[in-house]
């Protein structure tokens, strides 16, 4: 694969500019056999293997995926759209290449695998591969979600019951049921959910006479957002990290 291909495919811009990228010297290669220093390329249409390959765009290291899976650290006072409304989109803490991967459709880059309100914190997930998106977002899949809820009014034994047990929101006269609910103290709640309707965690506490004042996403599947991925930092998934998902 041309390396100016490779760099159009990862979201550096048109192949005219990511030829001149290239010709202007801000592109370095790692090779196989000397990983630790790469190796400026001046040449566009120079040939690599693109799996796994690794590479500088004016400084900055970037590996080849075929596919883009992140995980976000959302802090609050951010909005999981494209054209958000009242507060920035999320889509500007991730840097431009991410937002600019090709795509068929007329949305280009990663896309958030459903949303937090803007007043939510926690993990979400990005990609730009549609099939992963569909299969994660299908109601069939019932990944499971773990809400840390910070609660207004002391919680009782009686609530976390009614919220094991189905409580039915204003639209719906299905009972909607948590899959796991702990009263962790007095005023944190952790309840997992393996559906996802609108405001559906407020909603429910509200059914069962309280009402939330903080809510932090901290697990989806088998996958934590561990400490050290701070708010408004991102990272890249592993296939271990696919897989705790999917599991």
């Amino acid at each position: 694969m041309q390396l100016q291909d490779i760099l159009y495919s990862q979201g550096f811009g048109t192949r005219r500019v990511c030829a001149g990228l290239i010709q202007q010297g801000f592109v370095q290669v790692y090779e196989p056999n000397n990983p630790l220093a790469p190796v400026k390329c001046a040449q566009a249409a120079t040939e690599f293997d693109a799996v796994g390959l690794r590479f500088q765009v004016q400084g900055v290291d970037w590996p080849y995926a075929e596919r883009a899976y992140l995980m976000l650290h959302k802090p609050a006072g951010t909005e999981c759209s494209q054209k958000p409304s009242t507060y920035p989109s999320i889509y500007t803490l991730l840097p431009a290449p991410l937002r600019q991967r090709p795509q068929k459709g007329a949305v280009q880059g990663v896309q958030a695998i459903g949303r937090l309100d803007q007043d939510t914190t926690g993990l979400l997930l990005l990609t730009d591969d549609g099939k992963f998106i569909h299969r994660m977002s299908s109601p069939r899949h019932h990944v499971p979600k773990v809400y840390e809820v910070t609660v207004k009014h002391p919680l009782t034994p009686a609530q976390v019951s009614q919220l094991l047990a189905g409580v039915v929101l204003d639209d719906d006269p299905k009972p909607v049921r948590a899959a796991a609910c702990e009263a962790v103290s007095d005023h944190h709640l952790r309840l997992t959910l393996t559906e996802g309707k609108y405001h559906q965690v407020k909603r429910m506490l509200a059914a069962v006479s309280n009402r939330v004042e903080g809510l932090h996403r901290s697990q989806i599947g088998g996958l934590v957002l561990t400490e050290d991925l701070k708010p408004g930092q991102w990272r890249w998934l592993t296939a271990e990290d696919l897989a705790l998902i999917q599991a």
